[in-house]
């Protein structure tokens, strides 16, 4: 399976200069690449990080807050270009966050507010590995500091400021887990075999 990356970031323009461009490369990075972009369905620097992903071949898969399309458009005034395929959770922004983390093997944070620090402790909290866009402002460029302040580590987290190495640590570290679940899956199925073998003889 491909690996499923969302981008999480700012959907007003509060972010340092050049933050979308850094997104939509970091958008492009992730199709590039060979993974699946992941996003809230929403504006700002998810629908940049989008727009890179699907100009290179990718695949995007948005979570949205609304339960319809019609409500996606008509309530929360989102967009519908630029995805392939859009799941109407019907959970409101939290509840959308929580959905679009868990569906995702990597999380990266560019710039943000408070929705994307809900995204980054959901992502943290699950043991996700999260990738931080630094010198994009913002939550972003915050991170170090608020984990320093909360006593809670830096485990799993990768900081960088070139959305190329950064996509492609998140990338290392996402089949180094496969690797082990694999192996793990093998192990369960050879068990499985044996079982089914000893049932019918």
């Amino acid at each position: 399976m491909k690996a499923k990356i969302s981008v999480s970031g700012s959907a007003a323009n509060n972010c340092g200069a050049g933050a979308f461009k850094k997104a939509k490369e970091v958008g492009a990075e992730i199709a590039k690449q060979g993974a699946v972009l992941v996003s809230g369905a929403t504006i700002g620097i998810p629908e940049w990080a989008t727009r890179g992903a699907v100009a290179n071949g990718g695949l995007s898969i948005g979570f949205s807050p609304a339960s319809s399309k019609q409500e996606h458009i008509r309530k929360y005034h989102l967009p519908t270009s630029q995805m392939d395929v859009i799941m109407y959770t019907g959970s409101g922004y939290s509840g959308r966050n929580l959905q679009m983390v868990r569906a995702s093997d990597a999380v990266i944070e560019i710039c943000g507010r408070i929705g994307t620090l809900n995204e980054f402790t959901v992502a943290f909290e699950d043991h996700k590995p999260i990738g931080v866009l630094l010198g994009t402002g913002g939550a972003a460029d915050e991170l170090k500091q608020i984990l320093s302040m909360a006593k809670r580590g830096k485990k799993n987290i990768y900081y960088d400021t070139d959305p190329k190495r950064l996509v492609k640590t998140l990338l290392t570290e996402i089949k180094k887990r496969d690797k082990e679940l694999t192996a793990e899956e093998k192990k369960n199925n050879k068990k499985r075999t044996i079982t089914e073998i000893d049932e019918q003889s």
